[in-house]
């Protein structure tokens, strides 16, 4: 069980990488360092993210039902914000949004849930 959670602590690393990468792709074009990128590299940049994802969703389906979701919500919203930008749909991105923050509060439901059944040792919160 500890090298699962091993494995599984240093996957969540990347994603601090996708948001150090994606804050360097919006900021430093505005700093002056670098011009922004154009739109099908966005594209690509958020595809493959999404399709990193689907490989880590497949990952959790030993795993609890909360992680799989996370994982599911999150590669949905990859997918979707890449959609958005190959097309310019407004709506679609909009969507995005929203799945995003179903995503965004099931991680957290999903942490908090893993910390307080570790501390208590126990099934505080079901995952």
């Amino acid at each position: 069980m500890e090298k699962e959670k091993h494995v599984w602590n240093n996957s969540f690393y990347v994603y601090g990488l996708f948001w150090l990468t994606l804050v360097g792709l919006i900021v430093m074009p505005n700093l002056g360092l670098g011009s922004a990128p154009e739109s099908s590299a966005m594209v690509a940049y958020l595809f493959m993210w999404g399709l990193f994802t689907a490989v880590m969703f497949l990952g959790t389906l030993k795993l609890n039902k909360a992680l799989q979701f996370v994982f599911a919500t999150l590669m949905i919203l990859f997918f979707l914000l890449a959609i958005a930008d190959a097309t310019g749909n407004t709506i679609i991105k909009q969507i995005a949004g929203y799945e995003g923050v179903i995503c965004g509060f099931s991680a957290i439901y999903t942490a908090l849930a893993q910390v307080l059944n570790d501390v208590y040792g126990r099934t505080v919160a079901p995952l």
